[in-house]
């Protein structure tokens, strides 16, 4: 039995509208899974019919592909963004970490999805999260210090973002009350970071 649509009160531009589409198939999808969410359930909390997301997307799996595509853009462009800001290599990596942790508190649907189990857990979507991973290493790589050989380097960018990770996890989303405060979070792990690549050159 299918659901009642949500009337959406605005005509929107077709961008628009795919715009409006991935933000909410986005939460939908981290909120229930990609198995458990069925196109109905989008186009319901979209306001629109099913024929309307059809238009845009042509499939569910379509749709979960393009949201984790677009959420991995969202990250690696707020990264890049953030650390265009910093004049050294380490005002450069303080500013890709903040970056990176407040796209975690504050997408956090879009964090749950690239590093869920419903992305890594399936061929065709693990390798959307495995293109966002290697752009993402790849932007690390370029803020570690250049006298260590380029394989070392990579290896370092996906520890570091690893570390980043779990330290994001256990403070955003444990569902324990974390005493870790936002700056915090940021100093330790870029300072623990700087001083670890640091010394391995000594």
């Amino acid at each position: 039995m299918s659901l009642m649509v949500k009337k959406s009160s605005t005509r929107m531009r077709s961008e628009d509208r795919r715009r409006q589409l991935l933000n909410v198939a986005c939460d939908v999808f981290a909120d229930r899974g990609f198995s458990a969410t069925i196109m109905d359930d989008v186009a319901y909390a979209a306001g629109v019919t099913k024929p309307v997301l059809y238009q845009h997307f042509e499939s569910k799996r379509a749709l979960f592909i393009a949201v984790l595509e677009d959420c991995g853009e969202r990250l690696i462009s707020s990264i890049l963004s953030a650390t265009r800001e910093g004049e050294t290599l380490r005002e450069q990596m303080t500013k890709g970490f903040r970056a990176y942790f407040n796209f975690v508190k504050h997408d956090d649907a879009g964090f749950r999805l690239l590093f869920g189990s419903s992305a890594r857990n399936d061929t065709d979507f693990a390798e959307v999260t495995n293109r966002v991973l290697e752009r993402f290493a790849d932007s690390v790589t370029s803020l570690i210090i250049e006298d260590v050989p380029p394989e070392e380097r990579k290896l370092l960018a996906h520890a570091l973002i690893g570390m980043a990770e779990s330290a994001a996890r256990y403070t955003y989303l444990s569902g324990e009350t974390s005493k870790v405060s936002d700056e915090q979070l940021n100093e330790w792990v870029s300072t623990l970071a700087w001083k670890g690549l640091r010394g391995i050159t000594d």
